[in-house]
């Protein structure tokens, strides 16, 4: 996976749901989009940033505030199943 890609995706997210009034309906509406519209994989390598990168940057990306936020919130829930 190609984590600059996902975090440029992840940030249109961000910058989309940002607009909306209610910052918790805006993190709830943003982790729903990734835990529905990413793939496992996807979601992984996003989860595995933000463990690397608590505050969202590296040395050439930074992931929106707003889908951090969203991300550490409802980590539990955009964490894949494990395959049995």
């Amino acid at each position: 996976m190609d984590i600059a890609n996902l975090i440029r995706m992840a940030n249109r997210i961000g910058d989309y749901f940002a607009a909306y009034p209610d910052r918790e309906e805006a993190m709830e509406g943003a982790a729903t989009h990734i835990q529905k519209f990413w793939e496992p994989r996807m979601r992984v390598a996003l989860l595995d940033f933000l463990a690397a990168h608590e505050d969202g940057q590296s040395d050439d990306i930074q992931l929106h505030a707003l889908m951090r936020d969203a991300v550490v919130k409802y980590q539990a829930r955009l964490t894949p199943a494990r395959a049995v």
